[in-house]
């Protein structure tokens, strides 16, 4: 049975109604690319609708026993489940086949979290003589004041920026927009680059109003946002697992060690859901409970 129509319009559907990314979408037609191969390479000729629970759980065994780690075997069966509920809702099934499909247990990895002092730090090994390094001073700046996601960054618009008024504009996942706080040192160097380092530059073609140019004048890609912190890293001599996304985690953890309201934290993360802040509220803990074994006498060992 060919699911190419089906994979179509499930695509669709995604672009469309769930305003998912291109990355996310491709990451769910994956998904159901190996449920589709599994059911051919045991000849199982089926539509959807006559897909079963058995079939699927047939299947998750299989790929179970591939040795996959339980958040990609998690992720795939997330990915199944929203297309068979796709299914449902185009009347192409009439019963759910995943509705009893469980996901296997995942342990939710707390990251690394830099303190303020090795922000600064890592900062401090930026080579401000050059030009890109005004430029990544100000990213680096913006992406711990606002908890900017590295593509957020990358993209980030002159014509969102409100630094009279301490605020920039965000367009973050399923391009969704937020307003969210910038702190005075971000806005210095980003007044630094804009006046002095970008003003001498000419953009490419569509990258006009995109803030943070390469030295080709076109926008930053995430790999280069990662090399750059990978190099001040080796500098620094930090000894943690550090990656872009540090600081955005960073910005959040101090935030709620700070005693600042979840709901505030998850407004300006862009979180759709509470529940994906709540990580903080773990990290807080972990937090809390280290000052405990470093300070408090009935906890020493």
């Amino acid at each position: 049975m060919n699911w190419v129509n089906y994979k179509k319009g499930f695509k669709a559907f995604l672009q469309l109604e769930k305003s998912l990314s291109a990355h996310s979408v491709e990451a769910y037609l994956r998904d159901i690319d190996k449920l589709t191969n599994y059911l051919e390479s045991n000849k199982e000729s089926l539509s959807p609708a006559e897909v079963t629970l058995l079939h699927l759980q047939s299947f998750i065994q299989c790929i179970g026993e591939m040795e996959m780690a339980p958040t990609s075997q998690a992720r795939i069966i997330s990915g199944i489940k929203s297309f068979f509920k796709y299914c449902l809702l185009e009347q192409i099934c009439t019963v759910n086949p995943t509705t009893l499909l469980p996901s296997p247990k995942t342990r939710r990895k707390l990251p690394d979290v830099l303190s303020f002092e090795e922000i600064e730090l890592l900062i401090s090994h930026l080579d401000l003589s050059k030009p890109e390094g005004g430029r990544n001073k100000a990213i680096l700046e913006t992406m711990y004041s606002s908890g900017l996601r590295v593509t957020e960054a990358i993209n980030l618009k002159i014509s969102c920026l409100y630094l009279d008024v301490g605020f920039i504009r965000v367009i973050g996942k399923g391009d969704k927009e937020r307003l969210v706080p910038i702190g005075s040192d971000a806005i210095k160097f980003i007044k630094l680059y804009k006046e002095t380092i970008r003003i001498h530059q000419t953009p490419a073609k569509d990258c006009e109003d995109i803030l943070f140019l390469n030295n080709r004048g076109k926008a930053l890609s995430r790999v280069m946002i990662f090399y750059i912190i990978k190099a001040l890293i080796l500098k620094s001599g930090i000894k943690k697992s550090i990656s872009p996304h540090s600081f955005r985690h960073s910005f959040a953890t101090h935030l709620v060690e700070g005693g600042a309201d979840l709901r505030a934290v998850q407004e300006m993360l862009g979180h759709e859901s509470i529940t994906t802040t709540e990580i903080y509220t773990h990290i807080n803990r972990e937090y809390l409970r280290d000052t405990l074994d470093r300070f408090h006498p009935a906890f020493k060992k």
